[in-house]
């Protein structure tokens, strides 16, 4: 196993653990290496400094910063975001329809009253979803975490 320092392209950086160093490329290339704060899928390997343990100290686990740079989460965080995502989703899938693609079309439905009004999950572009924000429809992003494990 091996553990790296990962940054999203938002400048978030996180710890995972990989089989190895070409396990971390496959899900990388895959996208399916998510930051756990964000969900950007833009993932690569961020600087690391080994770590050298002195006597017994093993170091905290609060995920603080000793200095100016991008927040860094521990395992600890970063299990504690993906159980919270995880549950998000399971609570999404249960209680929304999935309209897919469709997503923008059937929002602005609802919104207009062309359609009955239910809880509605799905995929929508940047721009579509600037749109929709812009008419008054209510929607939300959510970052979408896939099934598999890292």
């Amino acid at each position: 196993m091996i553990l790296y320092n990962l940054c999203c392209s938002a400048d978030h950086v996180f710890e995972a653990w990989f089989k190895d160093s070409a396990a971390f490329d496959e899900q990388a290339v895959a996208g399916e290496i998510l930051c756990p704060v964000c969900g950007n899928a833009s993932v690569a390997k961020a600087p690391m400094a080994p770590r050298i343990v002195k006597g017994g100290d093993s170091g905290d686990d609060r995920g603080e910063e000793s200095g100016p740079g991008p927040q860094t989460y521990t395992n600890t965080k970063a299990t504690e975001m993906r159980r919270m995502l995880t549950e998000l989703r399971r609570h999404v899938e249960e209680n929304s329809d999935y309209v897919g693609d469709n997503f923008a079309e059937e929002a602005r439905k609802i919104h207009y009253g062309e359609t009955e009004e239910r809880n509605i999950y799905g995929e929508a572009t940047e721009d579509q979803a600037e749109e929709l924000t812009e008419e008054g429809v209510k929607v939300g992003r959510i970052p979408w975490l896939p099934r598999t494990d890292s």
